[in-house]
């Protein structure tokens, strides 16, 4: 028989919204608490909860929040992200100019990519709304979407910073590596150039997750030059301002660092988020797999920006990564081949791994 918890859960399929709505807000907290109850019957009441998206917008605020909470166990996940037919009506909800759920959609989204099934959605389409001014590609709009709403300028309802984690965890992916890397046709724009200016925002979120994308996508070693290149990506002074704090340098030493990083004013402030410091640091040692790599980061004085942050940053993984870079850097071409043997023996614990 039932318990009462167990039947209030079977109302949230009732036809009248009232009902639906009383017995939908008094089990949220449930979600965390004793998430077991909904994934009673073959997860039937995820069934139901998918459906309640579409439902007056503060029953689908309620049914998302379940969903979201939910969605942090691998089998629900699995079981939501893998429903085609959802996922198209979830970012179609999340296109829509006027959706009041929407930043609920992304961190649901965000949840959804860490089943690696979702990699697919690199073919998915759907029509763009006009005011989005993107094309019928998903990726194309979430990424759109992403930009558009830093400013608020796209739904008054959202900000999409959750969207970062989303892309972040898709950019796992070999596909969607060359996704951003690649210039689109509807505005001839690389897809990370849209996003890098994003590394010292506001949003922790939003610093986390395009830390992260960055560090993925650095792993496709034949885009280095591109990403080195003042007139492609140019991604130095965007790794490098959010790792920089007021410290003063020597004349010798400023005179040959990145214009960005000339005449800082005397309150800048490094990212207050060490994983942030850590995850540009292990990107800036990526970029130096290739010799032009290390060539230039040696010549524009990378090497006292992590000094700097070594000695005033008091974090073991920021400090670590510090050593690790200052290793490849500082090290004579002629005695590279043999650091990396010994680097290649490393417990895998000091390795940089996809996030």
């Amino acid at each position: 028989m039932p318990t009462e918890l167990e039947e209030l859960v079977g109302f949230i399929a009732h036809p009248n919204p009232q009902i639906r709505l009383v017995a939908i807000e008094n089990l949220v907290p449930y979600s965390v608490s004793d998430p077991s109850i909904f994934k009673r019957e073959n997860l039937t009441p995820v069934k139901h909860l998918k459906f309640l998206i579409r439902d007056h917008p503060k029953i689908a605020e309620h049914a998302l929040t379940i969903l979201i909470n939910l969605t942090a166990d691998a089998s629900v996940v699995e079981f939501v992200a893998s429903d085609k037919k959802f996922l198209g009506i979830a970012l179609g909800l999340l296109v829509d100019p006027k959706e009041p759920n929407a930043n609920l959609l992304a961190m649901l989204l965000a949840n959804m990519t860490k089943w690696d099934g979702l990699e697919d959605i690199i073919s998915r389409k759907q029509p763009a709304p006009e005011s989005l001014h993107s094309d019928e590609l998903v990726l194309n709009q979430l990424m759109d979407l992403f930009v558009k709403g830093a400013d608020g300028s796209y739904n008054k309802h959202a900000d999409y910073d959750y969207l970062a984690y989303a892309l972040a965890d898709l950019s796992k992916h070999e596909e969607i590596r060359r996704f951003f890397l690649s210039e689109q046709e509807y505005d001839s724009v690389l897809p990370l150039n849209k996003i890098k200016v994003f590394t010292e925002h506001k949003s922790d979120i939003r610093r986390k997750g395009v830390a992260n994308i960055i560090r993925n996508v650095a792993f496709d070693v034949p885009s280095h030059p591109k990403f080195l290149d003042e007139d492609q990506i140019n991604i130095l002074p965007y790794l490098l301002l959010p790792i920089v704090g007021n410290e003063q340098y020597d004349e010798d030493e400023m005179l040959d660092m990145l214009p960005d990083l000339q005449l800082l004013p005397p309150d800048k402030q490094r990212d207050t988020d060490n994983n942030n410091i850590q995850t540009h640091i292990e990107t800036l040692t990526l970029l130096t797999t290739t010799r032009e790599g290390r060539d230039l980061m040696r010549n524009v004085k990378v090497y006292p920006v992590i000094r700097e942050t070594h000695l005033r940053v008091e974090d073991d993984g920021v400090r670590e990564a510090c050593e690790r870079l200052v290793n490849v850097i500082m090290a004579d071409e002629a005695e590279h081949g043999a650091e990396k043997a010994i680097e290649e023996e490393d417990d895998d614990d000091n390795r940089i791994v996809e996030i």
